[in-house]
């Protein structure tokens, strides 16, 4: 039997390549002349550059860079000959045929997993270090950029990127507010300043949300990064004015912070947008086409998938769904095995994937710190158990 093992990062306990590996030990071991594919999941978050530049032999350089709250971290960046990129992903994101392509994790600089839990507080955080790396990569002389979003600390708008960059930001005196971190917002009237010229820049990125209102940036992600309730409306009409002083020096159209994607990691999609005419690529999309999975689907009998948390906003456009979606089309039996499932999802499971058998491998007894903490010994065991239970062939016992 084949098998297509292609697993996101359990968050917090796993990640994406390990559970890809732990899932084919597991088949291998257990079932008569098994051969698993490893596909290792992203969305554009933890794992992005790793999981891409591997995929094509690529190498990384790390860059030192203010981390979200200040700090130094060191962001790992991946370089990848052009060329070497399937042809459908180079097409999908407009890559150029040559020269080396720079795979950037916004997550590796400015990553809501690098802020302590009792530090969160997106009036604060900056995505500054993005800008910092970017300018980095630019002394390299890279023919394009592809980055990745997800998983970010910020809601700046990418305005600490382009502050690195260049941008200029004053108060209706003419005072330089200097670094323009949200706390900031009120006090800005103007900005100036230039930024350099840029190589293509492709976003990768499967969040539709616009950049304000309702289903905007703010409201939907702001309180997971550590805004209160109260703060939601003002942090959103502070975003709707700084994005017109933003698209305003760039001379374009500030409705299109209502176009979907613009809210994407906290706006920093509509910033770079708008100053480099980057381009949105779908993440599920491109990741298949450079990773091959449509291909790799096609070998298989059994196809496996999930994360750390599966729910509503998996539906949503996310990397596992999908891809059991695609399977499960193809004619593939499916199985979605996860951390934990939200407990009403099972009726649209059932018409999105009909057939998508579905495991939480967490102990519901259990604080979620413990769960974290066996999170390999719980998902060994649940796929041993599926393995049991659905009679395939066995080896023998050892």
């Amino acid at each position: 039997m084949r098998f297509l093992a292609a697993f996101d990062k359990f968050k917090d306990a796993l990640s994406a390549r390990e559970v890809c590996s732990l899932a084919r030990s597991v088949l291998e071991d257990s079932i008569l002349g098994a051969e698993v594919f490893e596909s290792p999941m992203t969305d554009g978050g933890e794992g992005f550059s790793e999981i891409l530049t591997h995929a094509l032999g690529g190498r990384f350089s790390s860059f030192s860079a203010s981390g979200p709250l200040g700090e130094t971290v060191q962001a790992k960046v991946g370089f990848v000959d052009s060329e070497a990129v399937p042809e459908k992903a180079r097409k999908l994101a407009s890559f150029p045929l040559s020269g080396d392509l720079a795979v950037i994790e916004m997550a590796s600089v400015a990553g809501l997993q690098q802020v302590p839990v009792d530090s969160r507080d997106p009036w604060r955080t900056s995505s500054a270090g993005v800008g910092q790396v970017f300018a980095q990569v630019l002394k390299k002389g890279v023919s394009a950029i592809l980055l990745g979003i997800g998983g970010s600390a910020t809601n700046d708008l990418g305005l600490g990127a382009l502050h690195s960059l260049g941008l200029r930001f004053f108060d209706s005196k003419g005072n330089d507010v200097g670094e323009p971190i949200p706390c900031k917002w009120p006090q800005i009237s103007s900005i100036s300043g230039e930024v350099p010229t840029m190589p293509p820049i492709s976003i990768a990125c499967d969040v539709e949300n616009s950049l304000c209102g309702a289903n905007g940036a703010t409201f939907v992600y702001g309180p997971q990064k550590g805004l209160e309730f109260e703060d939601l409306s003002r942090m959103d009409d502070l975003a709707r004015r700084m994005s017109r002083l933003l698209a305003d020096k760039f001379g374009k159209d500030p409705s299109a912070a209502n176009e979907p994607r613009a809210g994407a990691a906290g706006g920093m999609g509509f910033g770079i947008k708008t100053a480099f005419d980057a381009r949105f690529v779908s993440g599920f999309e491109l990741v298949s086409a450079w990773l091959g999975l449509e291909e790799k689907i096609l070998k298989s009998d059994v196809v496996l998938s999930g994360e750390g948390r599966f729910d509503a906003s998996s539906l949503d456009g996310k990397g596992p769904a999908l891809l059991l979606e695609m399977a499960q089309r193809r004619g593939k039996r499916v199985f979605l095995i996860a951390g934990s499932i939200q407990d009403d999802l099972g009726p649209v499971l059932k018409v999105r994937i009909p057939g998508l058998k579905t495991f939480s491998v967490s102990c519901p007894d259990l604080p979620l710190s413990e769960n974290l903490q066996r999170s390999r010994e719980f998902f060994e065991q649940t796929l041993r158990n599926i393995v049991q239970d659905e009679g395939w062939p066995l080896l023998q016992a050892r």
